[in-house]
């Protein structure tokens, strides 16, 4: 029997014995690199739990989010869908904003909940408040919600202490706006929220949710978007100083020691081994905060670029007695975590243009992945420019190169704010097999054979941007300061009224 049909056999009776729909943890770190966990290499890092998922399940070392900066990245990971086609651009989503995720986009959420399942939220949201909450996550499929709706720098320091409790964080915030509030569902559970106390409370959130979950015999599909390590840092007394790595390093432990808790209740309650956890993050380090920021490891510049170092992310399936240990070099995308998951639930598919698809095949088999390209938009795409860059199989094209606020500091001049947009006709093209860090561009006149794999390229590119329907831009909506949620909506004098 040749490899693909074996392959197939395996795939098919996986499917046929799976005694109940898998259950789902989905987490999703916030500007963290590709060189920032233990497992990837960072020589000081203290990531215990996310080596623990590495060394027992699939860790990838060619996935990709769709866009180096936040809001648009979680609307490609929740639709499976490229930001431009909901209309998350450009760059992200404000307190006040007046758009948001579009209420008919589907989410994983609510492609889940007709399957039966059980689905909750906790962490950064990122995608709308709106007038009423009615971007919120309980209005996108999700049945519960706790968590900051936005980015936790998105309002006054107040309240964002390091321990023990009169040491101020290293960083700032924006200020003149309302303080970051705690949402429960729609309603304000406290504001300005206790950052000390912030993940005992989502890993209690968490451990309830599953449990009631386990209990009922329900499926469940949970989803946390952390706010670690999106700066400033901030850590509770169990995790503050523990690392080795400063501030950052103590933000990543905290996390990690949440996702400890979740596994711990995954075995207590017994479901560990019909549960997929998936790990990765939204895009790459903010490098101007230099070791406040994360690190990309070997990978060009970071946040805010479309070099790898933006969209490269670390990602990891984990799956006891489904996936065995080991690491793919396959190429994948948050995108494919939507059709992964329908698959797995034998749910349907959103009946729209998907960009996402199925992984199966390189998490129950370690086997070769359905997808040959990856899109790169700039944090601003437009039709104008259309994409920046491209990847096919293990070429990438850079049409468009720029640098970004996000990435200064750095001795690399192109990663900074003054390295300006660079047309490249014929494009930059790099072996990321051989190059990952993007050093040494290909060259069409030493080696003239490149001439086809660039016919390739551009003929994928033109079929992609033909595709493409950009949405109405949800950002380019405005904001209005009186949309900032506020627990006492109609005190005086606003935003310092708003304290509960």
């Amino acid at each position: 029997m040749d490899h693909t049909l074996l392959a197939f056999v395996n795939l098919f009776l996986f499917c046929s014995c799976l005694a109940s729909p898998p259950n789902f943890v989905l987490l999703f770190a916030d500007d963290l690199g590709f060189g920032d966990l233990g497992c990837y290499g960072h020589p000081s890092s203290l990531t215990p739990n996310l080596d623990r998922l590495a060394s027992g399940g699939l860790r990838f070392t060619d996935f990709y989010c769709t866009s180096p900066v936040c809001s648009p990245s979680r609307a490609s990971l929740l639709t499976g869908r490229y930001q431009t086609r909901s209309g998350i651009y450009p760059g992200v989503l404000y307190p006040g904003s007046i758009g948001g995720l579009p209420l008919n986009e589907t989410t994983i959420a609510e492609v889940l909940k007709p399957m039966g399942y059980a689905t909750a939220a906790m962490g950064k949201w990122h995608l709308g408040f709106g007038a009423n909450g009615m971007y919120l996550p309980t209005n996108q499929g999700f049945d519960q919600y706790l968590g900051i709706p936005y980015s936790h720098d998105m309002g006054p320091c107040r309240n964002l202490t390091c321990f023990p409790p009169d040491v101020k964080c290293f960083g700032l915030c924006d200020v003149g706006g309302v303080t970051v509030p705690l949402m429960h569902n729609d309603v304000i559970k406290q504001q300005p929220v206790n950052f000390l106390d912030l993940e005992r409370a989502y890993s209690d959130f968490a451990t309830n949710f599953i449990t009631v979950s386990a209990k009922k015999k329900q499926p469940f599909f949970l989803y946390y978007p952390s706010h670690h390590t999106h700066y400033p840092q901030y850590a509770g007394p169990g995790a503050a100083g523990r690392s080795l790595r400063g501030p950052y390093g103590d933000a990543l432990l905290e996390f990690d020691t949440t996702v400890g808790n979740l596994l711990a209740t995954l075995e207590q309650t017994g479901v560990i081994n019909n549960t997929l956890v998936f790990f990765t993050s939204d895009n790459g380090p903010e490098l101007m905060r230099m070791s406040r920021g994360g690190n990309s490891g070997p990978l060009k510049c970071g946040k805010g670029t479309t070099y790898e170092g933006g969209m490269r992310e670390p990602a990891i399936a984990f799956w006891p007695g489904t996936i065995r240990p080991g690491v793919t070099h396959e190429l994948a995308s948050t995108l494919d975590i939507l059709p992964t998951m329908a698959r797995l639930a034998g749910a349907k598919l959103p009946q729209v243009q998907l960009d996402g698809v199925d992984m199966t095949e390189i998490l129950v088999n370690h086997g070769q992945g359905k997808r040959k390209a990856m899109m790169f938009y700039p944090t601003d795409p437009s039709e104008m420019y259309g994409l920046f860059a491209l990847r096919l199989e293990k070429y990438k094209a850079h049409f468009y190169t720029r640098g970004a606020t996000h990435s200064g500091t750095t001795p690399d001049k192109d990663c900074d704010i003054f390295s300006v947009l660079k047309p490249h006709d014929p494009p930059l093209i790099f072996d990321l097999e051989a190059d990952p860090s993007e050093k040494y561009p290909l060259s069409l006149v030493i080696r003239p054979d490149l001439q086809d794999l660039l016919d390739r390229i551009l003929k994928v590119k033109d079929q992609f941007e033909a595709s493409m329907v950009f949405g109405e831009s949800q950002i380019g909506k405005g904001s209005d300061r009186d949309l900032e949620p506020c627990c006492t909506p109609q005190c005086s004098p606003k935003p310092s009224c708003c304290q509960c």
